[in-house]
């Protein structure tokens, strides 16, 4: 009986034995496990997205420039030398506009060939067809073409020649009167001074137009060849019936017609045939 009892408790302990080295053994397997999981999942994880800088956008910028066709790059230029108004070497230019001329051979013969570049061997300059600088001499110039000058050809004699010549128009030094024959306006001098000479089958085509007295009639004239009038009787007319006005009659209009005196401005004094009714003349 005692060396059964010995048997079961050694039975016990060899049991106890292998059970910590199970748990031992499971242990170890458990951590060696969980430190290549942990490495996988590290080198799954996306890495951060690179972001360039503002140099480096720069230069994207630039290499997209110098690659673009010649006359792209030329358009900057000529819009850099407009603007500026000032004679630039290539290296100006080039850091300006980064169109970089000295390695880029068509650009340059194209440059110096063109029509609204100067090029004095060292700087490029704008050449516009008039070489104007302010509202004086834009005066002067229109002055000295009585029978009127293309507003294309002064649109680009300096940045703010457009709002001169509506100012000198405003003021009345000039009239801006658009051409069939011409793609804009024509700019003509308003001088008194100035001697137009007027071709006699134009002036009888002009004292052979009979105007309607009664001015809708002209505006309806005017609209049915796609004129737009300076003026719209009908609703001045509605507006004075509104405020109690009585309308004129066209006896007072053939009597406003015929009554040009001395006091009267005459813009048209280059045909006197208009006038010779006035005192006898």
């Amino acid at each position: 009986m005692a060396s059964l009892q010995d048997s079961l408790t050694k039975f016990k302990k060899q049991q106890e034995k292998c059970q910590s080295t199970r748990v031992s053994i499971a242990a170890k397997s458990g951590s060696s496990k969980a430190t290549p999981s942990k490495s996988l999942a590290a080198a799954k994880s996306p890495a951060p997205a690179v972001k360039f800088s503002n140099d480096t956008e720069r230069l994207q910028h630039i290499n997209s420039i110098r690659k673009s066709p010649v006359g792209a790059q030329m358009k900057r230029v000529i819009d850099l030398l407009f603007g500026a108004r000032k004679a630039m070497t290539a290296d100006q230019i080039n850091e300006l506009c980064y169109v970089d001329i000295n390695t880029n051979t068509a650009v340059f013969e194209s440059l110096r060939k063109n029509l609204k570049v100067n090029y004095d061997g060292k700087r490029f300059s704008y050449k516009s067809k008039h070489d104007l600088r302010d509202k004086d001499e834009l005066l002067v110039l229109i002055r000295k073409f009585p029978e009127g000058i293309s507003v294309v050809d002064l649109k680009d004699s300096y940045p703010k020649v457009m709002d001169d010549l509506q100012s000198l128009k405003a003021c009345g030094h000039i009239w801006l009167i658009s051409s069939f024959d011409s793609p804009g306006d024509i700019a003509y001098p308003n001088d008194p001074r100035a001697n137009i000479e007027v071709d006699d089958d134009l002036k009888q085509l002009f004292m052979g137009i009979e105007l309607p007295l009664d001015m809708t009639d002209i505006e309806r004239h005017l609209q049915k060849n796609e004129m737009k009038p300076a003026t719209n009787t009908a609703k001045r007319r509605a507006k004075a019936a509104i405020d109690g006005i009585p309308p004129k009659s066209k006896e007072d209009n053939k009597k406003k017609k015929s009554g040009i005196s001395k006091r009267t401005k005459l813009t048209n004094a280059h045909l006197p045939e208009l006038f010779k009714d006035v005192n006898g003349t």
